[in-house]
């Protein structure tokens, strides 16, 4: 597809999204919040019958911050036959959403949202973890659980949908991130779309550096088809949507750099 108009300037939908999205002083005003149409602010799967209750997360290794932030990066090799222990998910899922803090409604987590309204939903495609049957899980920050949605390792679907990147098959665990697009543009309207994807950015960097303190390896995946990974977490692709994955796995014994 030709990106650029006639006149040699760039076009394209990604232009239209910037330009549509940003804030001026002509377009503000002529809007009031309707608080009785705000979205909930934790999702639950009322017809999960399995819900596992995650242990205390109680990080170990170095939990110096500044060390972690050099070490980091995306690694891809993965000891494929060892198992992730539930310990291990606990630690990361609550670096990456947990709950630090409440007032009155709002609850603080580790990482930032705009206006405090965590758009992000974090589902977990478990291929090999202690404690876990293989499947897919939905995560529940509030509650700090994980509630047990659909049975099955999907690690091969998954990796198929990511473009067959073999990271997703070889890793222990998949993070997949959706977004619930009316919890922000109850807010934000057309704006919420660049805000989610800062929210995932933050999230991610934050897997990142917890999965450095515990020796794991983690690597973003942005490339994958939508719509495939949509259905494999049971989502339409519209009202909520996945917008990032990153695997995690066991670091091997292979050098990455």
């Amino acid at each position: 597809m030709n990106n650029f108009g006639t006149d040699g300037r760039h076009s394209g939908i990604g232009l239209r999204f910037q330009e549509e999205t940003k804030y001026a002083p002509e377009k503000m005003g002529g809007y009031t919040l309707n608080w009785p149409e705000i979205a909930e602010q934790y999702k639950n799967y009322e017809s999960c019958i399995t819900r596992i209750k995650l242990p205390k997360p109680e990080p170990t290794g170095n939990p110096d911050i500044w060390k972690a932030l050099q070490k980091r990066r995306s690694r891809r090799n993965y000891s494929t036959d060892k198992a992730l222990i539930l310990q291990q998910i606990s630690c990361l899922l609550w670096a990456t959403q947990g709950v630090t803090a409440r007032w009155g409604n709002v609850y603080f987590r580790t990482a930032p949202s705009a206006g405090g309204l965590y758009p992000v939903e974090t589902y977990l495609s478990v291929r090999l973890v202690d404690g876990l049957e293989p499947g897919i899980y939905h995560f529940r920050p509030g509650i700090f659980d994980l509630e047990f949605i659909e049975k099955g390792d999907k690690s091969k679907d998954l990796t198929s949908a990511a473009l067959e990147q073999d990271i997703v098959g070889s890793s222990q665990a998949t993070f997949i991130w959706s977004a619930i697009i009316a919890r922000d543009k109850w807010k934000y309207r057309e704006r919420t779309y660049r805000y989610i994807y800062l929210d995932a950015g933050h999230i991610c960097q934050n897997l990142y550096l917890a999965a450095e303190s515990l020796e794991l390896g983690v690597c973003a995946i942005g490339a994958f088809y939508d719509d495939v990974v949509n259905k494999i977490v049971g989502v339409d692709g519209i009202e909520e949507t996945v917008i990032y994955m990153a695997t995690v796995g066991l670091r091997s014994e292979i050098s990455e750099f």
